[in-house]
């Protein structure tokens, strides 16, 4: 373990500090907005500039790197990151915010997929694993830390900002000093929707609810706490509970999708996300406990989601596949992050904060539906034929890219082939 993890530990010591600014932009921005009095509009559009920035950056990051090289490009892509978390503490307008956000989404994607395929180039057969589930330990402390920031300083002034942007500045410093090899140049990505329709119609779609779902949460529950009256460390850790809720539930969900028809998991986990949804929107609670207790359960069914759904595609798939049919599902995803928040925000101005779970809880009740509706036209894939499930490289998969799948250990079932070609589509 410890032969396998020291040539990497430059590449993990970038993935933490950026996580971290990851996590503490990400709900700054929302908490800032709304004591600045945004509208819900506004404060939608800033996800949802962040997701589109995010998922063209899938596309287009690749050529750039091509071009410049691995290291001028992490530098580039986090110096960006950087400049823009610190003009938008000091440009404290919502058009500069949005414009800001977009760059910020689209650097974000550059240097995760240099991290990625760089930690990919440096893994073996052997160590794919241990580094794989380093990655993901990483990714979610990382997160839920940068998150639990907010509370120890005053939001209304620029010291957040400026911590944030000294995390991106330590996320630059290890992997530009790094002595590890550069990879090989990123493929382009592609995403080809029929290819992913006819594959898992069921995945398909299921996806897509689940990223309008988690997108409109990710980007407006904190809008949601403001709004309610919840102070700034509950919103803190409202958020972060949801986060540590989804990881403790993957486990068991995954293992019982692995036993059974994995459409009737999709049905329950996405029926008992919609209870939570419901119960939030519907009656309004006002004690703090029972808001923790409700978005907990939401958090549970949510996050556990993503990773069945593709699962049970790639039930449908065949190993060399792997790559190409996640990494189709997590773009799709990325448009499902586009729409919730787009959604979410006008929905929230006309029936109140609250009606944000409405949203939320008509995406899990379509996710139920369709699958329940599908598993009685196409037949279960017998267990014994059924790919293993694996938990999401994160809990928030718009923070990962298509290069992140090469890292799971089912991506090198697919044969060499899938090294050299590094393409999702």
């Amino acid at each position: 373990m410890r032969r396998n993890l020291l040539p990497i530990l430059a590449l993990l010591t970038s993935t933490l500090f950026l996580f971290l600014g990851n996590g503490l932009q990400g709900l700054l921005l929302p908490v800032r907005g709304s004591a600045e009095g945004y509208s819900n509009e506004i404060l939608g559009l800033i996800g949802t500039t962040w997701a589109t920035g995010f998922v063209v950056g899938c596309f287009v990051a690749p050529n750039l790197v091509r071009r410049i090289g691995h290291v001028r490009a992490f530098a580039g892509f986090g110096a960006l990151i950087c400049l823009n978390v610190l003009l938008t503490g000091i440009l404290v307008d919502q058009t500069a915010w949005l414009i800001l956000r977009a760059v910020t989404g689209f650097c974000t994607a550059g240097t995760s997929m240099i991290i990625e395929s760089w930690l990919n180039e440096r893994a073996t057969n052997e160590s794919r694993g241990a580094i794989f589930s380093f990655y993901i330990s990483i990714t979610l402390f990382g997160v839920v830390g940068g998150q639990m920031m907010v509370p120890f300083a005053d939001v209304s002034t620029p010291i957040l900002f400026m911590i944030c942007g000294i995390l991106y500045c330590l996320a630059i410093i290890p992997t530009a000093v790094s002595k590890a090899a550069s990879p090989q140049p990123l493929k382009r990505v592609r995403l080809d929707l029929k290819g992913l329709y006819r594959n898992s119609p069921v995945s398909f779609i299921a996806i897509l609810l689940i990223g309008t779902a988690n997108g409109a949460y990710g980007t407006l529950v904190a809008v949601f706490g403001a709004r309610a009256g919840l102070t700034e460390d509950m919103i803190a850790i409202m958020v972060s509970v949801t986060i540590l809720a989804g990881a403790v539930a993957q486990f068991p969900a995954g293992r019982l999708s692995d036993r059974m028809d994995r459409r009737y998991v999709l049905a329950g986990l996405a029926g008992l996300g919609a209870v939570a949804g419901v119960g939030l929107s519907l009656f309004q609670p006002a004690n703090v406990y029972m808001i923790l207790i409700l978005v907990s359960l939401y958090g549970a069914a949510a996050n556990a989601l993503y990773p069945i759904a593709v699962a049970h595609a790639n039930d449908h798939a065949s190993s060399e596949d792997f790559v190409k049919i996640s990494g189709g599902l997590l773009l799709l995803y990325g448009v499902g992050t586009i729409i919730g928040p787009t959604l979410g925000g006008p929905v929230m101005t006309w029936l109140g904060p609250h009606a944000l779970f409405a949203v939320t809880a008509l995406s899990h009740i379509l996710v139920t539906a369709y699958a329940i509706f599908r598993s009685r036209i196409r037949a279960p894939v017998p267990v014994e034929e059924r790919d293993s499930y694996a938990g999401s490289p994160a809990l928030a998969p718009s923070l990962t890219t298509p290069e992140s799948l090469l890292l799971n250990p089912r991506a090198a079932e697919g044969g060499s082939d899938q090294d050299q070609e590094r393409t999702a589509s």
